[in-house]
């Protein structure tokens, strides 16, 4: 079985993306996505990053380690091939807007919720723990667990 880690937008979350990669290899194959802005500058295209991952990860059963918008982008692809997805890892969900909400109403509602885990700080910049405890419990299929991390 592959895991493939989708990782923050900034540059910066490629380090925190290898080091998982680093820690799992031994058990399994990672990938690790690289965002094609990281290369040519512009913005995160989701559709375009989706036609890369699908070929990055080809068929079989996949775990996905996500973090910030690549917590969206996993909602994207679990929506996309839910067959294939075996379990999810979200780390720091940075949105919780009427707008993210869609994709994760959309995706979560037929994956089991024993399959997904859920970690956001307390003092994340851009939701809070409580915040994202809020968006993540009003789905009809809420993850078993939410971690709280400092």
């Amino acid at each position: 079985m592959k895991t493939i880690v989708l990782p923050g937008y900034s540059l910066h979350n490629k380090n925190w993306a290898l080091e998982i990669k680093k820690s799992l290899s031994f058990r399994q194959s990672v990938l690790v996505h690289e965002w094609r802005h990281w290369q040519l500058g512009g913005d995160l295209q989701p559709k375009h990053e989706i036609g890369k991952i699908l070929k990055e990860i080809a068929r079989g059963r996949v775990n996905i380690i996500a973090k910030s918008v690549g917590t969206m982008v996993a909602m994207y692809l679990l929506a996309e091939i839910p067959e294939q997805i075996n379990k999810i890892i979200l780390c720091g969900i940075s949105s919780v807007s009427e707008e993210r909400k869609k994709p994760f109403t959309v995706s979560l509602a037929d994956f089991p919720a024993k399959d997904i885990i859920v970690f956001q700080n307390t003092k994340d910049p851009l939701a809070s723990y409580e915040e994202v405890k809020d968006f993540i419990t009003a789905f009809k299929n809420t993850p078993q667990f939410i971690a709280e991390m400092n």
